[in-house]
């Protein structure tokens, strides 16, 4: 186990310095990354880089998203929100991870378990209209 975690690449630091953003979307971001190393560390075998890069790339994803939210700082849970900016099978593929992470970062984590509830509570925002 030990050595496991050696072997696992963390994903890159997100420079908040560019952007200000809400402590809350740096918290999120934070989760994400928590949950998918969760999932990446328990299902990683031997020589199987390719596996954890293709959960990098699934958390750069989304991150991006979570950074271009139309909602912006008052954005809600994603599970919760009107609009799915993330394509069919990355949706998929991070409720896979979710339902696998998610009772398990209680355990690791649980200050940003708890506090994704909390965020999961909140009564979801209107998203003001352009004019044009």
């Amino acid at each position: 186990m030990e050595q496991e975690n050696r072997n696992f690449k963390k994903p890159a630091r997100i420079d908040s310095t560019k952007i200000k953003e809400s402590p809350r979307i740096r918290r999120e971001k934070k989760t994400l990354a928590v949950l998918i190393e969760i999932y990446c560390k328990q299902f990683k075998t031997e020589g199987s880089e390719a596996h954890c890069e293709n959960y990098r790339k699934l958390l750069d994803y989304a991150i991006k998203r979570t950074e271009n939210c139309p909602y912006g700082k008052n954005k809600p849970v994603c599970n919760k929100c009107r609009i799915h900016c993330y394509s069919r099978e990355m949706r998929e593929r991070v409720r896979e991870v979710m339902r696998y992470s998610g009772p398990r970062i209680m355990l690791t984590h649980p200050y940003l378990a708890i506090m994704h509830y909390v965020d999961s509570m909140r009564k979801y925002p209107e998203l003001k209209k352009k004019k044009n």
